[in-house]
């Protein structure tokens, strides 16, 4: 990964300005004092995951860095609540009930081939014309899918381009920052 480090008080605070944004989305008193770091300046992509114990509630993020990471992640936590098209949004009585999971992604990397993956490690990225998907590295630990299974599942499942549709894609890796407010960051 590069030398992008986050702290133990900028991954918090990260976190209240996630949950802050799903309060405000339903009208909830939430406190928006924040310290912002040059960290949280930083144009980084991200995803933000909402568990709803140990299911998947939703997961959206943005690979470009258009924005600097604190807005990113104001602006993912909305369309992770609301707009994942795979789950209904969520409301406003499951708020205090989700556990927030946000992944800083490294920029992208293209690969030529699949030894160039380290499971765990990297998140893989695949391009097809106008179809694309993603996993993220903690995926391929919380599977225990081989490469092979990673790659293809990713390309049949999230890009829509069949199991081997990878073959003849663009192929990407980055890595991420993991973190979430389960473990009291």
């Amino acid at each position: 990964m590069s030398s992008f480090v986050l702290s133990e008080t900028e991954k918090k605070l990260l976190l209240k300005i996630s949950r802050n944004r799903l309060k405000q989305l339903f009208n909830r008193d939430f406190d928006e004092k924040y310290s912002i770091t040059k960290n949280l300046e930083a144009h980084c992509g991200a995803f933000v995951s909402l568990y709803k114990g140990n299911e998947l509630r939703g997961c959206i993020g943005a690979f470009k860095a258009d924005k600097p990471l604190h807005e990113t992640i104001k602006d993912v936590t909305v369309s992770t609540a609301l707009n994942d098209r795979r789950f209904s949004p969520v409301t406003a009585e499951e708020i205090d009930d989700l556990t927030i999971e946000i992944s800083v992604l490294t920029p992208l990397e293209r690969i030529e081939n699949l030894n160039q993956i380290k499971l765990g490690k990297h998140g893989i990225y695949i391009k097809k014309g106008m179809l694309s998907g993603t996993f993220l590295p903690q995926v391929a630990l919380k599977t225990n899918w081989t490469v092979d299974e990673f790659v293809g599942h990713c390309s049949r499942d999230k890009a829509g381009i069949g199991w081997d549709g990878w073959r003849d894609a663009e192929l990407y890796r980055y890595e991420a920052i993991v973190f979430n407010d389960k473990d009291n960051v």
